[in-house]
């Protein structure tokens, strides 16, 4: 087991390989960040321990001051002029990807993608060039992740 600053520990499981992660800090003030299993390139369990709120999430996913998610990915937001066009369109996220798939691309991206510029939502570890303000905080609460996982779970 890894130091309690930076645990991991690796269980065997019938369909290979989980791994638990515990990241260290606090997320915005909140809880601290939660252990969470992944199973390949997925977060199958909810953060939380519950389903989220989709239309929480879409209010989350939209924000110019919350997700941000609109400086790079355009969607279904008829009321938002600029979208952004480096990441892929939300539309039609859920077709392409299962709940867990899209729950780990949020808390970790490079984790499925070394090279990714997508920021990772729900770590507090391995990060560079963070301001002291925010340092061991998560730019997403896990109610938070868990509610944008149930906004894009809805876009078929």
């Amino acid at each position: 087991m890894a130091s309690p600053a930076v645990a991991a520990a690796v269980m065997a499981s019938a369909a290979g390989f989980a791994v638990v992660a515990v990241a260290p800090g606090v997320a915005r003030g909140q809880a601290a960040v939660g252990a969470y299993a992944v199973l390949g390139d997925a977060i199958p369990a909810s953060l939380t321990g519950a389903k989220g709120d989709a239309a929480r999430g879409r209010n989350i996913a939209a924000s110019r001051h919350i997700g941000l998610c609109l400086l790079c990915h355009s969607g279904p937001f008829p009321e938002e002029r600029l979208q952004g066009t480096i990441a892929p369109d939300l539309r039609g996220t859920a077709a392409r990807l299962s709940v867990g798939q899209i729950r780990l691309r949020i808390v970790d991206p490079s984790r499925v993608n070394a090279a990714t510029i997508m920021p990772a939502y729900y770590r507090t570890d391995r990060l560079t060039r963070v301001a002291p303000a925010f340092r061991g905080k998560t730019v997403l609460t896990a109610e938070q992740i868990e509610d944008i996982v149930a906004f894009l779970a809805t876009l078929k």
